[in-house]
């Protein structure tokens, strides 16, 4: 039976697509000549012809502003010199930009580099680096733009510069609300690799308010980038960059402007740059600057100071995290300051025991040795780490997650919440967190999560992991794992989903027959707890659930046997 040939120009109808969507929903916020640029697009196809269109968003898909026109071969647009005729006519694309002699090192190959430069002096063995250094000091006057055909003329190409990038770049923005997804979102969609849950959210929900909205993100987005940059020079630039970025007026922004000034005061740490440092942290509100406060202070010799900083944080700790670093840095500060050490109450330890496994004849995580060696027909030992209990989770509270809050849902592509690690997000669906965790109680919630293991099958979510939750490892998890111990690991998950989505331990064993479990954090020869596992660990501990650690020694053994578990089960 025949079938519909697949559409050549799909991309351009996906493109097409947002732009609609973005001229539905941010007609208030566009500028005159976005709005023209919208309506010339969508819907003057006398001036615009399809194949125009669709160069235009092949080469918008691609890295980059300037690209050669021999490398626009396209079999659904044809000749891209007569394509991009009429974009340059609407001033949209220059058909025959001047390209820099820095820009041509990045479209030429390097034969047609040294046909180019064939006067200039040897240039082989040197990297393109050096060599475009090398041009630059043999003749200033290479300095100077000029046409690619004129650089290359034996290509006889010709170079297309998009000049409506920045604005398409807004575009994108402003449709999926970031700028780590790409047009690509809408095919990789449309081949089923990526699958979304259909929320219903109000045609007026989108990620940006006003215009203001969409500068700031931009301006900040700007930042970052100089910061992935930056060598020895001084700070006060950027930092001026970024104060000029006012986003007092929303919280959203305003937390990714603490991010980034967090990751300022990271780079002043790594060139030991104290006071820099310091001005940075003390005027950011990310999580954790105020550790880090204390930490530079220490480093700087400024001991006294540091400690002050750390009593005072002791009083009303920001998170877990912080009172576990707190544990250490105040004993250790006093110590060094000749004071009295207040020892703080000791938790009860995680039980620790030592394997001992015969070295893998091929290389193998030492997780996975551990589970093959401990697994039984009778007590079956799974590798989850992170997986299984954030799922369990991400099953049970499908509901709350995806609930169309404002500010939340603005596009079709999104894998979770925009505002999943909002001090907030829990606040804002209290009543429907509320009703999944009283599934716990009545014992709904085994009916729930499989059901929603059917019918969400694949779709992206920031809590289920599809590719490690078999149908066997939920029965047994369903069947072993007590209502108290998964509201216990839950409401930790929503205290701070940033910092407790990881370090779970690596390993789960069931014993079916008693309907009972373990968890097992696996660390080999070297490997030390890190501080997200041992706060993990201590909670577990702290409820009374099964949990411990086992240190692996890999051992030689002539004949090949394993040497067997060295207080492992005692542990």
């Amino acid at each position: 039976m025949p079938t519909d040939a697949p559409n050549p120009f799909y991309y351009l109808s996906n493109f097409e697509r947002a732009l609609a969507w973005i001229a539905e929903r941010y007609a208030d916020l566009l500028s005159d000549g976005e709005q023209a640029f919208l309506a010339a697009f969508l819907r003057d196809n006398t001036r615009l012809p399809q194949v125009s269109r669709a160069l235009l968003v092949r080469m918008l898909m691609r890295k980059g502003a300037l690209f050669r026109t021999g490398r626009l071969a396209y079999a659904e647009i044809g000749c891209p010199v007569q394509a991009a005729a009429p974009l340059a006519a609407l001033g949209w694309v220059d058909a025959d930009a001047d390209v820099s002699l820095d820009e041509l090192f990045g479209l030429a190959t390097r034969p047609e580099l040294q046909r180019a430069f064939a006067a200039t002096p040897a240039t082989r063995g040197l990297r393109k680096a050096e060599w475009l250094e090398a041009l630059r000091a043999a003749d200033p006057a290479h300095a100077r733009p000029k046409r690619y055909r004129e650089w290359v003329a034996a290509t006889g190409e010709a170079a297309l510069r998009v000049l409506v990038a920045p604005v398409c770049e807004r575009f994108r923005l402003m449709f999926f609300g970031n700028l780590h997804q790409d047009w690509s979102e809408f095919v990789l969609a449309d081949l089923g690799v990526f699958q979304y849950e259909r929320v219903a959210f109000e045609s007026s929900s989108r990620a940006f308010q006003q215009r203001e909205d969409v500068d700031c993100y931009l301006a900040l987005h700007a930042c970052r980038e100089a910061l992935e940059l930056y060598g020895d020079e001084a700070f006060e630039p950027l930092l001026a960059a970024v104060d000029a970025i006012d986003t007092r007026h929303n919280a959203w922004l305003a937390l990714r402007r603490a991010k980034l000034l967090f990751a300022i005061g990271h780079h002043a740490e790594r060139r030991r740059d104290w006071d820099a440092a310091l001005r940075v942290y003390e005027r950011c509100a990310w999580p954790g600057a105020r550790h880090r406060r204390m930490r530079v202070l220490e480093r700087a010799g400024r001991d006294e100071a540091a400690l002050a900083l750390a009593l005072e944080a002791s009083a009303a700790p920001e998170s877990e995290e912080e009172q576990q670093r707190l544990g250490r840095i105040v004993p250790r500060l006093q110590r060094r300051l000749g004071l009295a050490v207040r020892e703080s109450a000791s938790a009860r330890a995680v039980q620790r025991g030592m394997l001992e496994l015969t070295r893998p004849r091929e290389p193998v995580a030492v997780e996975y040795a551990v589970r093959d060696h401990l697994s039984t027909e009778d007590a079956p030992v799974h590798y989850v780490e992170n997986a299984l209990i954030n799922s369990l989770f991400g099953l049970l509270c499908w509901e709350p997650v995806f609930a169309a809050v404002p500010g939340a849902f603005f596009h079709p592509f999104q894998r979770g919440p925009a505002d999943l690690h909002a001090p907030d997000f829990r606040a804002r669906r209290a009543a429907q967190f509320d009703a999944c965790l009283a599934q716990l109680e009545s014992g709904a919630y085994r009916a729930t999560i499989l059901r929603h293991f059917e019918t969400k099958a694949g779709l992206q979510s920031p809590f289920v992991f599809w590719g490690a939750l078999t149908p066997d490892l939920l029965a047994l998890a369903l069947d072993c794992l007590p209502a108290a111990h998964l509201k216990r690991w839950f409401e930790r998950l929503l205290v701070d989903i940033r910092a407790n989505r990881s370090g779970l331990p690596d390993l789960i064993r069931f014993w079916p027959r008693e309907r009972r479990y373990e968890l097992i954090e696996v660390k080999g020869p070297g490997d030390r707890l890190q501080d997200n596992q041992i706060r993990w660990l201590a909670y577990c501990v702290q409820h009374d659930m099964p949990v411990r650690v086992l240190d692996v020694r890999w051992t030689e053994n002539v004949d090949g046997a394993p040497v067997g578990e060295a207080d492992a089960e005692a542990a």
